[in-house]
């Protein structure tokens, strides 16, 4: 099964990725820069290559995820 994940332009060239991790119930999320040209598919490497976000930021941004899962440290 697929982990889920959801991303989220920040800027045409900044995107944050939340995204499950190993554990099924929990979560972490990134940060990072993109040409801006196709978000559908520059999230993907934000999530290989971006900058995990604090806890606290990113459950700002993602608070379905925050409410419904466990921040990965």
């Amino acid at each position: 099964m697929e982990p889920l994940r959801e991303w989220r332009p920040l800027d045409m060239q900044v995107i944050v990725v939340a995204s499950q991790g190993g554990q099924e119930t929990d979560w972490a999320a990134y940060i990072g820069a993109v040409k801006g040209d196709d978000h559908a598919t520059e999230w993907q490497e934000v999530l290989k290559h971006g900058t995990k976000l604090r806890k606290d930021i990113a459950e700002v941004i993602f608070p379905w995820w925050a409410k419904n899962y466990t921040w990965r440290e």
